[in-house]
């Protein structure tokens, strides 16, 4: 959409009337949009009354067709010189500086291909062929000459396929695609499948994955075999984001049909990829399953210490398992993202940020797990989601926000890590908005239907954010009955509510910073602690709280014990936890949250103490005292508390009075109350401050 926006000058209804015409795949990112995008009404409109000389229209086509802005070409092409065209009347249409050139008026530049006949356009390729063959680039000349060819021009293929692929290698892969495009049109045999392979190519590292399935996916079974098997990593990659789950397939019915190094060698490099996707979303035995496929052509091309070793130290760790040796490889995934994401997990934080700030700055190195693609989108968009990822796990919502945001105008965040990006992208917006933002909600609707999104839990934080705890309660519940799906890489899901303990320190499928695990044990033992023990526990859990650097994860435990403290009446220890909650919150760039605490505090003012107490209890203390109770004492708890006599209870849930009267005193051992009177004004403080 940010391209579509660039090129139609923000125009809104061009831009929904291209939409409604582009395939579903291209609306989803998954296919790159049409070049030259359509003229729609908008945009015939608009120049419905424009009129141009012949070699004015010829500039502007020239323009509109070239691979980039040099203004030199485009001189030699007219035969004016730069200041006769700025004196001509189609000056106002240019905009030229520094020796470039670009429309004034992006929308023109379709307008004026749509409206030329395909003879003239022909003519212009033609010239401008010509043109960038005396200026000695041949890559422009290549490509002008076939497309000016009616008919198959093989000369032209080979050269367009050499240079898409260096195109796609230095990150350019959406241009590389549209020269690979066009050598598969005149190349012919072997030369057609390596035009089809670098188009595939090229397709994956934009994150056209539909577009990069179908030029891999022409391969099989019976293209060449060095391509085929070039092109295996690819397609794997682009059919495990189609269908939320790398393939089902035996890796040793793709081995090579030969002996040839470099056929083994891509065989090896596609199953250390296959076996990262399925570390990435949690798949164990088919990680296992690619990793000796790994070990074996490891083993035949020499590639244990350079791909073998990094790639099952990234894979361990991505499925929760640190306990591996320091080792790592080179490039931006197997070496600096393996390095970083493990200072993370170890507890520096800051020293993985650091590690992807290197990467950044320094010249790109090999490396052999995404051989080829180390500038491409996808492997960036691979770094911005970890660099993401670091900054939630270190408290700094608000700028984790705006890195999200600046990656996925450009990036196809949603590919790495199973949508994780996409994950963050929303609960970051839950975090300083307190809704899902606009670029969010198409981020998720352009995923995979595969792909699985918390949904749950982002309605139960937009709940709780806005003060509906029992709506917040609701979802959570239904969480947890459904299993509890969530991402590996820990995110901030919504432990308020309910007691989650599964996704502690001993889940050995999250992973995360050991403060994270802190973090949810302290949120945990505020749920859980009775009246008894709530003093000293406070006092150790708040002491605790301390230690933690991460300002978002403090703040979350304040807000916990601030909660507590109101419902055992104990005010000004609740304002204090509050306040300091409200400072790290703000700190941290999460508005929502602060806002939220701000609520909080106003209900503990005198003027609104009472006004926010609601009429039904049992709504209201359920899911705080389910944390302590089992289900039937829960039931007898609060039909107690809504003034039903043993009897009456005993009546309601089909049991003895006798059996009434064991659970109510179950539940006054456990909330540290000795009466009714004590058991109901303990849930109306719950209902106040909760």
């Amino acid at each position: 959409m940010s391209r579509l926006a660039v090129e139609l000058q923000g125009d809104v209804p061009a831009i929904r009337e291209v939409v409604e015409r582009l395939l579903p795949a291209q609306r989803a990112g998954l296919r790159p949009l049409p070049t030259p995008l359509p003229v729609v009404p908008a945009i015939a409109a608009r120049f419905h009354d424009l009129l141009l000389p012949a070699r004015d229209r010829d500039l502007l086509l020239a323009l509109s067709v070239t691979l980039d802005d040099r203004l030199d070409p485009l001189l030699t092409f007219d035969g004016r010189s730069a200041l006769e065209i700025s004196a001509a009347p189609v000056a106002r249409h240019l905009i030229v500086r520094a020796g470039r050139v670009r429309f004034t008026d992006t929308r023109l530049a379709i307008w004026v291909q749509a409206r030329t006949d395909a003879a003239v356009v022909g003519a212009v390729h033609d010239r401008l062929s010509r043109v960038f063959r005396n200026r000695g680039d041949a890559v422009s000349a290549d490509w002008h000459r076939a497309r000016a060819s009616l008919e198959q021009d093989p000369r032209a293929a080979a050269e367009l396929t050499r240079i898409a692929r260096e195109l796609s290698e230095a990150g350019h892969p959406e241009r590389a695609l549209l020269l690979a495009r066009e050598a598969t049109k005149h190349a012919e045999g072997a030369d057609r499948d390596e035009a089809r392979l670098v188009a595939g190519a090229a397709s994956v590292g934009a994150g056209f994955t539909v577009e990069a399935a179908e030029w891999l996916g022409s391969l099989f079974p019976d293209g060449t075999e060095r391509y085929r098997l070039q092109g295996l990593a690819g397609l794997i990659t682009a059919r495990t984001h189609l269908q939320g789950a790398v393939p089902d397939v035996d890796p040793s019915s793709l081995r090579p049909r030969t002996d040839d190094t470099g056929d083994w060698y891509s065989w090896t490099r596609a199953a250390a990829l296959a076996a990262v996707l399925c570390a990435e979303r949690g798949d164990r035995p088919g990680m296992r399953r690619w990793l000796d496929a790994l070990r074996v052509g490891s083993a035949r091309v020499g590639a244990e210490r350079e791909l073998r070793d990094p790639v099952i130290a990234l894979s361990w760790l991505l499925v929760g398992d640190r306990d591996l040796d320091e080792i790592t490889g080179t490039g931006p995934l197997s070496g600096r993202m393996l390095s970083a994401m493990r200072a993370a997990v170890d507890g520096d934080v800051d020293l993985g940020l650091r590690t992807l700030a290197a990467d950044a700055i320094m010249d790109g190195q090999p490396d052999p797990l995404v051989a080829g693609f180390e500038f491409s989108p996808v492997v960036r968009a691979y770094r911005s989601v970890v660099e993401v990822l670091l900054l939630v796990w270190r408290g700094d919502i608000g700028r984790a926000r705006e890195r999200i945001l600046l990656a996925a105008r450009e990036l196809p965040i949603a590919m790495p890590f199973a949508g994780l990006g996409v994950v963050l992208a929303r609960r970051l917006d839950l975090a300083v908005r307190g809704e899902i933002g606009p670029v969010s909600r198409c981020l998720t609707a352009a995923l995979p239907p595969a792909t699985r999104i918390d949904v749950l839990v982002d309605r139960a934080i937009a709940s709780f954010l806005a003060g509906a705890f029992d709506d917040a309660a609701a979802s959570m519940r239904l969480w947890l009955d459904l299993g509890a799906p969530q991402t590996t890489l820990s995110v901030p899901g919504l432990d308020e509510v309910a007691a989650t303990a599964e996704t502690g320190s001993d889940a050995p499928s999250i992973v995360a910073p050991p403060e994270v695990f802190l973090a949810h044990e302290l949120r945990i033992r505020i749920a859980t602690t009775t009246d008894a023990r709530w003093r000293s526990e406070r006092d150790e859990v708040h002491a605790a709280a301390r230690t933690l650097r991460s300002p978002f994860a403090r703040a979350r435990v304040e807000t916990m014990l601030g909660v507590q403290c109101a419902i055992r009446d104990d005010v000004v220890a609740a304002r204090g936890h509050l306040r300091i909650a409200r400072h790290l919150f703000e700190l941290a760039g999460a508005a929502a949250w602060a806002r939220a605490v701000r609520d909080r505090l106003d209900r503990l003012e005198p003027h609104g103490a009472e006004a926010d107490v609601p009429t039904d209890p049992l709504s209201s203390c359920r899911h705080v005292w389910s944390q302590l109770l089992t289900a039937r004492e829960v039931e007898v708890a609060m039909l107690a508390v809504g003034g039903a006599g043993n009897k009456d209870i005993a009546a309601a849930l089909s049991v003895s009075v006798r059996t009434v009267e064991v659970h109510l005193g179950r539940v006054f051992a456990k909330l540290d109350v000795r009466r009714r009177v004590e058991l109901t004004a303990l849930a109306h403080r719950t209902n106040r401050h909760v």
